[in-house]
This record gives structure tokens, sequence and C-alpha cells, in this order.
């Protein structure tokens, strides 16, 4: 790779836009550095009240109506996944599958033996389908956003579903930034390393009454489920401000310390208005940029939290994002399996709006370099062939630099000639 240096006068002044992890504020760490319940145990009044104060502070932040609990366990959105085939689904579940995330959960309860062969609706990457209603479904499986395509949806419960029929909502990388309705969900889970900015390791879940009833109903039904595993046993330690097994607390300082942040700032409206600003940000100039387009095509289904980002053939996205991270700009690659020619860009509420603008523009210098130094290698073996059946690249104009920067570096040779 040919080095390029972007000047620091145009960097962003926090290089970090990970999906997930996500950017860790400095107060974050600041707070982390100063928690005396770090090597304590969990069982004592210290963690338990930074459990209890993660636990008051979701359910303001949520806006959750009386009888819902806040709960939460080691493990995971993965652990989550196994642990609702286990204590959640009670026949048959129905999933909406538009992505390796939402479809991962499908996988699961279609290899569960004690559940019935699940309901799978499923898109294009890049789009979302929507849940309808179906005899014998007992839980709804929606994604709020999608990580690996940058696709969010609406939450809604299907219209004519059958009574005692639960909702449940992966919000991973959702949670804390998009709008929801605890009227529209039984169950909303996440994990803590996407809009609040600490480390995996652990799941949330915002459970309704509903959802209670249903834990209870399967725990004493006989059904065999291991302990690390039990929402029940989740559920019951919850209530206590603790964990079934220890946690890591500095999980839930940096936990508690985002959640704070939220809630002093206006709590999600401010975390949606903020999101939104970055996110308008990056797709406005995707949709003016010559090389560049906004992956979702539909506007309603673009995830202002996770942008993903087409470009042309012409130019690498690849090569870009190597150029990027060698210059301190790091975590835009596309979702490896999504095998596209796209950046995908975290647009958690700890990114700076600015930031995101000076990416966009470092984006285009460094692409603007790249297609030099692509011209340069051309000139050369075009010296070897005839003169006849040239051809210009297609996208000789990159936002209107390319031709002066051409101009200069000919001006330079002259110079030195």
């Amino acid at each position: 790779m040919t080095s390029i240096l972007i000047p620091d006068s145009i960097k962003p002044k926090d290089g970090r836009f990970g999906s997930g992890p996500t950017k860790v504020r400095p107060e974050q760490t600041a707070a982390l550095a100063a928690a005396p319940e770090l090597g304590t145990s969990h069982r004592q009044p210290p963690v338990k009240a930074l459990v209890r104060r993660v636990r008051s502070g979701l359910a303001e932040l949520f806006d959750l109506p009386n009888g819902f609990v806040v709960s939460l366990g080691n493990g995971g959105t993965n652990a989550f996944w196994d642990a609702a085939a286990f204590g959640l689904v009670q026949e048959r579940s129905q999933h909406l599958s538009f992505g390796e995330f939402s479809a991962k959960f499908a996988s699961v309860t279609a290899r569960a033996p004690w559940l019935k062969e699940p309901s799978v609706i499923a898109t294009e990457p890049g789009t979302h389908p929507l849940p309808r209603a179906e005899a014998g479904i007992d839980a709804y499986a929606l994604t709020h956003n999608e990580t690996s395509t940058g696709v969010r949806m609406e939450i809604r419960r299907p219209a004519g579903a059958d009574s005692g029929s639960l909702v449940l909502v992966d919000a991973t990388s959702g949670a804390g930034a998009l709008p929801v309705d605890p009227a529209e969900f039984d169950v909303y889970y996440f994990a803590p390393q996407k809009v609040f900015g600490a480390d995996g390791g652990l799941w949330l879940a915002l459970l309704s009454p509903a959802a209670l009833a249903r834990i209870d109903e399967i725990a004493a039904g006989g059904r065999y489920i291991p302990d690390f595993l039990s929402l029940k046993a989740a559920v019951d330690n919850s209530v206590k401000d603790q964990t079934l097994n220890t946690p890591a607390v500095s999980t839930i300082v940096l936990l508690a310390t985002q959640i704070d942040w939220l809630l002093e700032r206006g709590g999600l409206a401010w975390s949606q208005a903020r999101t939104l600003r970055s996110a308008e940000i990056l797709y406005s100039w995707a949709e003016d940029s010559q090389f560049a387009t906004p992956f979702v095509s539909d506007p309603a289904m673009r995830s202002p939290v996770v942008g993903t980002i087409d470009f042309t053939d012409a130019v690498s996205a690849k090569a870009t994002a190597a150029v990027l991270r060698d210059n301190g700009i790091v975590d835009i690659e596309p979702y490896h399996k999504l095998g596209r020619n796209q950046l995908r860009i975290g647009l958690f509420p700890a990114v700076e709006p600015d930031d995101v603008a000076a990416l966009t523009a470092c984006v285009d210098y460094v692409v603007e370099r790249l297609a030099l130094v692509h011209d340069g290698a051309d000139q050369h073996h075009e010296h070897e062939q005839p003169e006849h059946g040239r051809q210009q690249p297609a996208w000789h104009l990159v936002h209107g630099f390319r031709v002066l920067l051409v101009v200069h570096g000919f001006c330079a040779r002259l110079r030195g000639a």
C-alpha cells in the first residue's frame, strides 16, 4: 500500500467509528479508573448499588411502565438467544431474517429439539421484511437494527397475532438511540458494547409482565434448562441487583456511566437527535458523491447508528479503509460476511457529529490520492502500449479535485526536469 498521510487539520478528533465494540468516551475510562467497586465482591452492597443504578437508569431511559423488570445476565446476546429458546419460546417462533444477526436467532430455535420448526420471513440484505400473524406462533422475533447491513425497522406488534403471543426484539445495536414504545414489545434485549460504550459479555433485557409470566410458566413446566441459561434464575437475581454468575464489574461501571451521561443530556430523545444528525451528514455526503452511495436504498430503512456506504467498482473501499486505518481512523471496514465493496461506519451517540463530517472529508482525500497512484501505474503501462485504444477511467472526476491535482503534479515534474 502506498503511504498516504492525511493532514491532521482535516482528521476527526477521535478516529474510532466501530460498530461494536464502539467508542468508549474518556470520561467513562476515567470513571473506571476511579471506581472503588473494582476488585470487590459482586454480592456486597457497593456492586449491587452499581447494578441497581444500571437497572433504574434503563427503566428511566426507556420510560418503562410499572410491572416491567430490567434483567441482566452474563454471556451477551448470543447467550440470550439460547436462553430465549429455553425460557421464552413455548412451541413455535416466527423470525424476520434480513442480515447476519437477525438470522442467528432463527438458527438457534431451528436446532432446538424441544421446539417446532420456526417460521422464517426473509428479505435480501439492505431491506427488511414485516411480521405477519400466524396461528400457532407464540413468539415473534424482530430486530430493531441489523448491525451487519445498516438496516433499521420500526417495532410494531403484528396485527391479528394469537392472544398471549410475545414480541421479542433484538435491540443490540439500536437500544438507547432508536425510538421504541414499550407497548409494542414484551422483551427488548441488547448488549452494552454499542450505544452504551461498554465491553461485551453481558446481556440486558426489558421484560413485560407477559414475558415474566411466560418465563415462570416454562420454568415450572419441567423443561430442562441449564442454570446459566435460565431466565427465571436471571430475573430472580436481577431483582436483587445481582447476577447469577460473577459479572465483569468493569463493564457495569462503563455501562452505568454511559447511562448517566445519556440521561443528563435528555435521554432517548437527545440520543436519537444526535445520531440522526450524524446519519444526515454521512448519507448526504454519500448521495452527493460520485463514487459512493448509501447501501440501503430506502431512506426509511437506513440506520442512524450503523451507516453502510457502497463504493463504485472503480474505487476500492478496502484500500481506502486500510489507508484510513494507517492514519488512526479505524473500524470502518464492512461486515466481512456481507462481502460488499463498502464502508460500515458507527454513528453511536459517543461519536461526535463533527467527527463524522471530518471522516467524509478524509475519505474524499484518500480516494483522490489513491486515484493518482492508480493513474500513475496506468500511465506507466500506457507508455508500453500503442496510442490507439486508450480509455479514460469512468470516474475521472471525484468532487472536482482530481484534474487540479493531476495538473499540479505535471507542473511539479516540469519544474524538476
